[in-house]
């Protein structure tokens, strides 16, 4: 998914009185830098991690720094919603790792986390699933109408309803 453009320009005008550089690029484009452009290269949130192209624009000494999504994040929440979904088992930070160093990049640090999301209302599950779209990419009240009237039942029998994200942070370095 590309980045959504508010996110865009919140990026650009904090960054930007910084001397920092703010571009979009499709999922599927390689990066449209020269080779070993940068020394540093940050992202956020990537779906698909383009480990060659950024081994490729680093300089050598250069560092990608990265906060990325983890395989079934808010599982319990878009399962909830829409059934049973398929869930790569391989663990994120083993594909992670083993995409930087498949581009010759050395893995420096590599943590991962697995933070909780609680909701006490059916209110919040509405923003949050129209905020975060791809969480159930659908999402409409009206067509989750009756997986929204079980999700308020849930929450009035036990308080609360909780699913799990799952987040990764990687730093990398070019030899």
């Amino acid at each position: 998914m590309p980045p959504l453009p508010p996110n865009l320009a919140i990026a650009r005008s904090r960054l930007t009185p910084l001397g920092g550089t703010v571009t979009e690029v499709a999922n599927d484009a390689p990066l449209p830098f020269d080779g070993e452009t940068f020394d540093v290269v940050t992202s956020r949130l990537l779906t698909v991690t383009p480990w060659f192209d950024i081994a490729r624009v680093l300089r050598p000494g250069g560092t990608f720094l990265s906060q990325q999504i983890g395989h079934g994040t808010n599982r319990r929440l878009y399962e909830f919603m829409m059934g049973a979904q398929w869930v790569d088992s391989v663990p994120t930070t083993t594909r992670l790792e083993s995409g930087a160093q498949s581009a010759g990049l050395d893995v420096r640090d590599l943590h991962s986390e697995s933070p909780t999301l609680e909701f006490f209302d059916v209110a919040a599950v509405v923003v949050f699933l129209r905020k975060v779209i791809w969480t159930v990419p659908d999402f409409s009240v009206a067509a989750y109408r009756d997986r929204l009237g079980a999700m308020h039942e849930h929450i009035a029998k036990h308080s609360s309803f909780v699913s799990r994200g799952q987040r990764a942070l990687i730093e990398v370095r070019k030899p």
